[in-house]
């Protein structure tokens, strides 16, 4: 019987990285065979072919023919964009961090979201809006959507205590993206959110990211005022 959990082969690549990241299955351990993986998913075996493929060639694992598939022992980098952990960014100031989640539904995207979202074709989406302190004073608020398309096991979380931004990091890989920054005035709704006046000038980062083709997740994170961003120039040795 199909499990309808892993109904896709996306869900099943979702759950494979899951072990990958739990190291149920480390670094170098044999991954069981496609018929065992088609059995316990409750699925057809293409469907696993296809997310197995997947995430060899993204790096993930390795395919042998004749002797099986294994970890990656030395997964190759998908990452082109450095993508920051709030929480940490929160920590290097030397601040207490707190995340309170504001909003969750599934939904469909606005033009404007949709896009750049699904720009192929209408897409199943997660909106997510949630204020991230430091210090018990607001430090950024965050409004992203989730293709669930793309990252279906999204679908499944709530987003209370572990924030998005961390579990997509962890969970959903990612092979480049796009990031616009501007300096805009702040709207009613994400000053009353920041605590500070409507038309306040904000700090916007835009981020888009990509897994090979289809669309990952759009955020927009609006930081308090007051925000600056250091970086460190050196010479080449």
């Amino acid at each position: 019987m199909t499990d309808p959990q892993f109904k896709t082969w996306q869900s099943i690549q979702d759950e494979v990285l899951r072990r990958i990241h739990a190291r149920e299955w480390p670094p170098g351990a044999d991954i069981p065979n496609e018929a065992d993986l088609a059995r316990d998913f409750g699925c057809a075996r293409a469907t696993v072919n296809r997310a197995l493929r997947a995430l060899a060639e993204a790096g993930l694992i390795e395919r042998r023919r004749k002797a099986g598939t294994r970890v990656a022992l030395h997964p190759v980098s998908r990452a082109t964009v450095d993508i920051p952990v709030i929480r940490q960014e929160v920590a290097a100031l030397g601040k207490s961090y707190d995340y309170r989640r504001l909003s969750h539904a599934q939904a469909v995207p606005p033009t404007n979201v949709a896009q750049r979202l699904c720009p192929d074709e209408p897409c199943t989406a997660l909106h997510v809006t949630a204020l991230h302190l430091a210090s018990g004073v607001p430090f950024v608020f965050e409004d992203r959507w989730i293709n669930l398309d793309t990252a279906p096991a999204a679908a499944t979380q709530d987003f209370v205590t572990t924030n998005a931004n961390e579990w997509l990091l962890a969970h959903v890989p990612y092979t480049h993206g796009e990031i616009r920054l501007s300096a805009e005035a702040a709207s009613e709704d994400e000053a009353r959110v920041l605590r500070t006046d409507p038309g306040a000038p904000l700090f916007v980062m835009e981020r888009l990211t990509w897994d090979h083709g289809r669309p990952v997740t759009l955020a927009r994170l609006c930081y308090a005022p007051g925000h600056r961003i250091v970086t460190h120039l050196g010479t080449a040795p």
